[in-house]
């Protein structure tokens, strides 16, 4: 019959990535003590294998676990973030924006900016003289 510590020993086998010769140990500790060497390899190999799909499962069940917490706060995902870059990008085609003219489209404002600012320090000064 397996004791705590061996149920606690399989349960750390499954979540860590198992060597082949820790699952040999493990093997030969679960294992009486006139069992064959073909029998203990075997259960071994089992281990492994088992420790693997226990690791993916645990893997897949997180990865579902926090996709499903982030949707739930309302966070985008890659693919949403993705899609919205597209349609940017295809809508900036539409409209003519392209590298170059980016460039241009933000050169404008700028002047615009300047001009602005040309009345604004003429009346101060303007002002001051009054």
């Amino acid at each position: 019959m397996a004791t705590l510590d061996d149920v606690r020993k399989a349960i750390e086998a499954a979540l860590e990535n198992l060597s082949p010769a820790k699952a040999q140990q493990l093997a030969k500790s679960f294992a009486d003590p006139d069992t064959a060497k073909d029998q203990i390899a075997k259960a071994a190999t089992e281990m492994l294998e088992w420790s693997q799909r226990s690791r993916e499962r645990l893997r897949e069940f997180v990865g579902r676990e926090i996709a499903s917490q982030l949707a739930s706060m309302g966070v985008a995902t890659r693919a949403d973030v993705d899609g919205v870059k597209k349609r940017v990008r295809e809508l900036e085609r539409r409209a003519g924006m392209t590298a170059s003219g980016r460039g241009a489209a933000t050169k404008k404002p700028a002047a615009k900016k300047a001009s602005a600012r040309k009345p604004a320090t003429t009346k101060p000064a303007s002002s001051a003289s009054s």
